[in-house]
């Protein structure tokens, strides 16, 4: 425990904080009205916040502090960092640009493309090429289905901290009303709370769809993102002034942060931290889901892709490196003790640590702060994870309306009705490892395998002259040439490595499930993955059929 850990997240989180501030101050400069009257963005701050709030999310606060304490704490942050540069900056330039590019109109199609399998195609002349567009879709209903599920936990502990629920509870038994919550059904197997949660999560989700880009999803953004930010200052503010002794604390929160942010180079040589930390770059940028190309596809012909990819990345990084450090991991280490909160970690996860932790540790501070803290702290979750959630509608609901012509608030409902299917058998099953398996191969292959599809159709397949002048039309930023470079050499190279060193993994999988319900779950994810194979192909003979 020394002060270089200390100094090493002042000095990061401040370069964060200005990089963030400078890119969103030239955003506020540079937003206008959007004078486009059909589906489309209402202001550039709007999208830039969409987009913002589809990286931002449960990740940032539950999985990224303990992936980091799992693979060297502060040595955790340099691959993180550089994975970030390497992977996060160019997908991130690559699929704004190929969505704005999509929705261009032409000939037959003078709307252009909204959805992630004929935004693929127009990267390619090869008429196979549209259904290596099954991954994005494939992606984000798989995803959808488990993470409205942890979404609606946060809903359950908002409601169980405002009516106190958690006082006088120790330790064993906040632990043990999440193992009930997430395991304990009623009479006939049917979930009681758990499923009445998730069903009214899944409805805010469809409420919001179907008013659609500006009225619906950007409204969100605009008002969740700051109340999320604020949030997290005082979650932040509390967690870092915890003292020794106060409240029953055993240690001080600067102590869980000095933890975090030791660096232990001796793992940072490990493939195992470098496939790790690309893999929270992945799952924090929400990059590889095609979402990002989805919101980008509604933008206007000449709008900056630039600004706005680099501004929604930087937010992203403010709130998983400067907050996301400053509140679960403090708090835990000042009241467990570091020992106590390493075996928690490896025990108990990314996500369910924030579940079995929090609310007993904001009951030290007293009835009235702990119900308070827990709102905002839950609270504060949600909204991470609904700003996301919405994201993932969008290319469903995109597919729907281009290919055949349901309206949004119609195809909501449809999206809602597969999410609701999809996260059934997580529900039923969490106890059996439906969950972690879903997680495995919709929130975590599939986004490295669709990441380098689409990288090596953009650079090398369309060109990068092509992408290179679609990322620089209309900027309001100079990109550095070395981007360039990078994403045709560097980020493949990356990404190849990562995807290689998966296959065993992968197929070990397959062959060797641990028990029958991880085989009907890999089989359910299977239907669903040539379910929608199917309806591209219906989709594809439909666009023939009236040419």
């Amino acid at each position: 425990m020394n002060k270089s850990a200390i100094i090493n997240y002042t000095v990061i989180s401040v370069i964060v904080t200005v990089i963030t501030v400078y890119y969103f101050l030239k955003v506020l400069l540079n937003s206008t009205k959007n004078k486009n009257n059909g589906d489309g963005w209402g202001t550039k701050i709007g999208l830039v916040m969409a987009m913002a709030g589809n990286a931002v999310g449960l990740g940032n606060f539950l999985r990224f502090p303990v992936q980091a304490i799992n693979h060297g704490g502060g040595a955790f942050i340099f691959p993180y960092l550089v994975c970030f540069l390497l992977i996060g900056v160019p997908l991130l330039f690559v699929e704004w640009s190929m969505g704005r590019f999509a929705g261009i109109g032409y000939p037959g199609r003078p709307n252009g493309d909204h959805n992630i399998p004929f935004i693929i195609q127009r990267m390619s002349t090869a008429q196979w090429v549209k259904y290596l567009g099954v991954f994005g879709m494939f992606i984000n209903i798989a995803v959808a289905g488990y993470y409205c599920y942890i979404e609606s936990w946060t809903l359950s502990y908002v409601f169980h901290s405002v009516i106190n629920t958690f006082h006088g509870m120790s330790q064993a038994e906040v632990s043990k009303f999440f193992d009930e919550y997430t395991t304990h059904y009623s009479g006939g197997g049917i979930p009681g709370e758990t499923f009445i949660f998730y069903v009214l999560c899944i409805l805010i989700n469809v409420y919001y769809l179907a008013n659609g880009l500006k009225g619906g999803i950007e409204k969100v953004a605009l008002y969740g993102m700051p109340l999320l930010i604020i949030f997290g200052a005082i979650l932040a503010f509390q967690s870092l002034t915890l003292q020794a002794g106060q409240h029953g604390a055993i240690n001080s929160g600067i102590d869980g942060l000095r933890f975090l942010w030791t660096p232990d180079y001796t793992s940072i040589w490990k493939p195992s931290v470098w496939i790790a930390a690309a893999g929270q770059i992945f799952f924090t940028l929400a990059v590889g889901m095609a979402s990002i190309q989805c919101y980008a596809s509604y933008m206007k012909k000449d709008e900056d892709v630039a600004l706005g990819a680099m501004s929604a990345g930087w937010m992203n990084e403010f709130v998983e490196i400067v907050l996301g450090s400053a509140i679960i991991i403090p708090i835990t280490a000042g009241y467990l003790g570091i020992d106590g909160m390493s075996n928690m970690v490896k025990s108990i996860g990314g996500f369910g640590m924030g579940f079995k932790t929090m609310p007993y540790l904001f009951q030290e501070w007293g009835t009235v702060i702990a119900m308070i803290s827990g709102v905002f702290w839950f609270g504060l979750l949600f909204i991470a994870g609904i700003t996301s959630s919405l994201a993932m509608g969008t290319p469903i609901i995109g597919f729907l309306n281009d290919e055949f012509g349901i309206p949004f608030k119609r195809g909501a409902k449809v999206f809602g009705l597969l999410v609701l299917v999809m996260g059934l058998p997580t529900i039923l099953f969490y106890n059996q490892g439906v969950f972690n398996e879903f997680d495995d191969w919709a929130g975590t292959y599939s986004l490295v395998i669709f990441g380098f599809l689409e990288l090596i159709l953009y650079a090398w397949v369309w060109g990068i002259d092509k992408g290179w002048h679609e990322i620089n039309r209309g900027a309001e930023i100079k990109v550095p040439g070395i981007v360039r470079i990078i994403i045709k050499y560097v980020t493949p190279c990356m990404l190849g490595f990562i995807l290689i060193s998966n296959i065993p993994t992968m197929f070990n999988r397959v062959l060797h499930p641990a028990n029958g319900y991880i085989r009907f779950a890999q089989l359910f994810l299977l239907a669903l993955f040539v379910g929608i194979l199917l309806v591209i192909r219906i989709a594809d003979k439909k666009r023939k059929a009236m040419q």
